[in-house]
């Protein structure tokens, strides 16, 4: 009789997680907490966690929120010290003073590695840390004239959704809080993973940087409005057919309006033009396929409307300063049989 024996495959340790530190003073903004707090504290189910989430305080004890309660923070500024990411979000009386054992524990965090990201009015304390100098950044548009005002070496760019430098990181209030921490998840583990972290927390995969704080809002109806100015069943629509022409007519002709027309509105109700929008929405769709297929590069290009792998790897390069080869070996899944996303076939 042939016996087989069965080997067992050598045990692996699980990854170690993303330690991510938030940093409050009071009166706390729940809202602005509760946007990181919801990306990196929350567990998803389904979800792989890649992140564990604590809050620090200068004094630990029971800080005020602006509205109302108070919340109980056990730990103090030497959590910062373990923090692989740092965030501020929101900080009371922006432009008012900010002690030296938070200033140096922020500029200490920085030095080591550790990436700083501030949330709506959280900026003024990056700012005021000197880790802003030189660079581009955001707050709420309400501050950025202050902010401007208040650290004149500091580039604010006004109206965008949050400004990435890597080490440095910097968001508008409350939305656009949400909006760079799924960037951040996106940087850390791909376009898919974040993917899913949004549609479990039912948002919106992808709101780029450069979008606006605010739009303009449509005009009444009466007022040379309708009642179906939203421009969603189009976008939608445009979304299964990448690998087609998509130009500014044939959307419009989908729309119902002018070319002229159908561009005024999307810039009013998205904050970029429609060539732009499309460019990344061919991005991301390419992102996912490297991270989830083994597709060639030029498959991909032409199944999300880039043409070539010529034009897609400098379009790749462009928006995310890698090629495609580099993000397929950083993200990519490495397995067989993986079905093409849905309007992408």
């Amino acid at each position: 009789m042939v016996m087989s024996l069965r080997i067992p495959e050598p045990e692996t340790e699980p990854a170690p997680r993303h330690r991510v530190v938030a940093l409050l003073n009071e009166p706390q903004s729940p809202l602005e907490l509760a946007s990181a707090a919801e990306v990196f504290g929350t567990d998803h189910p389904g979800i792989p966690t890649h992140y564990d989430f604590e809050v620090c305080t200068e004094r630990p004890g029971l800080i005020r929120t602006t509205v109302g309660h108070s919340l109980l923070i056990e730990s103090g500024l030497g959590a910062l010290e373990r923090a692989e990411t740092v965030i501020i979000p929101s900080w009371p009386s922006p432009g008012g003073p900010v002690s030296d054992a938070v200033l140096g524990a922020l500029r200490a965090a920085h030095e080591r590695g550790a990436r700083i990201v501030s949330i709506c009015t959280g900026a003024f304390v990056l700012a005021r840390a000197g880790l802003l100098e030189g660079r581009r950044a955001t707050t709420h548009w309400r501050r950025t004239a202050q902010f401007a005002e208040d650290y004149p070496r500091v580039t604010v760019v006004e109206d965008v959704l949050y400004v990435d430098h890597g080490d440095v990181a910097t968001s508008a209030g409350s939305g656009a809080g949400i909006d760079l921490c799924l960037h951040l998840v996106r940087s850390d583990h791909g376009a898919a993973y974040a993917a899913q972290m949004a549609r479990s927390m039912v948002l919106p995969p992808h709101r780029e940087g450069s979008q606006l704080q605010y739009a303009e809002r449509p005009a009444p109806v009466g007022a040379g409005g309708s009642a179906d100015d939203s421009l969603a069943p189009v976008l939608e629509w445009a979304l299964t057919r990448l690998d087609t022409d998509l130009s500014v007519d044939r959307l419009a002709a989908r729309a119902g309006l002018s070319p002229r027309t159908f561009a005024r509105r999307f810039a009013r109700q998205l904050g970029t033009s429609p060539g732009h929008w499309l460019l990344q929405q061919r991005i991301d769709a390419a992102r996912s396929l490297l991270e989830q297929t083994d597709l060639p590069v030029e498959t991909i290009a032409a199944r999300v409307g880039l043409s070539s792998a010529v034009n897609l790897r400098r379009r790749f390069h462009t928006a995310l300063g890698t090629t495609p080869g580099a993000y397929r070996r950083l993200f990519g899944e490495t397995r067989t049989g993986t079905t093409t996303p849905a309007g992408l076939g």
